[in-house]
């Protein structure tokens, strides 16, 4: 009498999930990006734990991470979601769907000063798509472009990831910003030595506006931020821009952050001697993935909008 053994088996749904919750490295999570109550995440696992006959999550302290099988397991999903994904968008392209949500993601200047209005325009022009739009610092930013949390990003520095392509888009300015009636309201420029002197208030250590600071400012043979007077560190340039009104400290931002408070005369801006601080924002895709046709619609919007700015500066 022969022994028939179950052979192993799941579906794409559980593979799903059980790659989000290797990925985020927590059962909660995972559950709040799939929609699902954590105990019915607990159960998808533990279903697929009995199909393949193993052990595939480990509990260590706080954090899930995969066995040697969950390991295998994991990489064979990442290939095999990437194929239906390659498939549905391949179907997609062939039918000229047009219609869905794109997931965007913008580092605080682009996002908070540039992306809302292009998006705008957008969406008049498709109005069957919808664009949801995350803000958050450039390293943030990176690596939910990276998970697939989101399949663009316009960010203010290039980063080392080589998953990642580059495109640049814009270019900003980067400049001091200090209260009206401060006592360099009414300089053009300042020395570095001056600048290190005042009460300086910071962004938070993923800023692309302060990376680029500190690489310009060790280019000058200064000790980058590290030789700047700390005198409070907040996340958003918004605060920033409430702390310099305030008299808390001067800072140095984005010119394009400024325009309201230039236009009433609430802040000025001036230059730091020998350090023109210019800067670009790239859109970033990861390689590893096609993009949607839904997202090749919006990445060929962004560069025709990049490319009427650069006309009209040009004039």
């Amino acid at each position: 009498m022969s022994h028939h053994t179950p052979s192993i088996d799941f579906d794409l749904r559980q593979l799903e999930i059980f790659r989000k919750v290797v990925d985020l490295k927590s059962f909660s999570r995972a559950a709040k990006e799939v929609f699902r109550a954590q105990a019915s995440v607990s159960e998808r696992i533990a279903t697929l734990e009995n199909m393949v006959g193993t052990k595939l999550l480990n509990r260590l302290g706080r954090e899930v991470v995969p066995t040697k099988a969950g390991e295998l397991l994991y990489k064979h999903a990442v290939l095999l979601l990437e194929m239906k994904r390659t498939a549905s968008l391949e179907m997609e392209s062939f039918l000229g769907i047009k219609r869905g949500e794109i997931h965007l993601g913008g580092s605080t200047i682009p996002g908070e000063y540039i992306l809302p209005n292009v998006i705008g325009q957008f969406c008049r022009q498709y109005p069957s798509l919808s664009v949801t739009l995350t803000v958050g610092d450039t390293g943030g930013i990176e690596n939910r472009v990276l998970t697939g949390d989101l399949e663009l990003g316009v960010v203010g520095s290039k980063g080392s990831q080589p998953s990642l392509i580059l495109h640049e888009l814009w270019k900003d300015e980067l400049v001091l910003a200090v209260p009206a009636k401060h006592r360099w309201a009414e300089k053009s420029e300042i020395s570095t030595e001056e600048l290190c002197e005042e009460p300086f208030i910071f962004r938070e250590a993923g800023s692309g506006t302060f990376k680029i600071l500190d690489d310009y400012l060790r280019s000058t043979g200064a000790k980058g931020l590290a030789g700047l007077k700390p005198v409070a560190w907040f996340g958003t340039s918004t605060a920033i821009k409430e702390g310099i009104k305030g008299g808390l400290g001067v800072s140095i931002l984005s010119s394009r952050a400024l325009d309201t408070e230039l236009r009433t005369g609430i802040l000025k801006t001036l230059k730091v001697r020998n350090l023109p601080m210019t800067r670009s924002f790239y859109l970033i895709r990861d390689r590893r993935r096609i993009a949607s046709p839904l997202c090749q619609a919006l990445i060929d919007f962004l560069f025709t909008a990049s490319e009427k700015e650069e006309d009209r500066n040009e004039v």
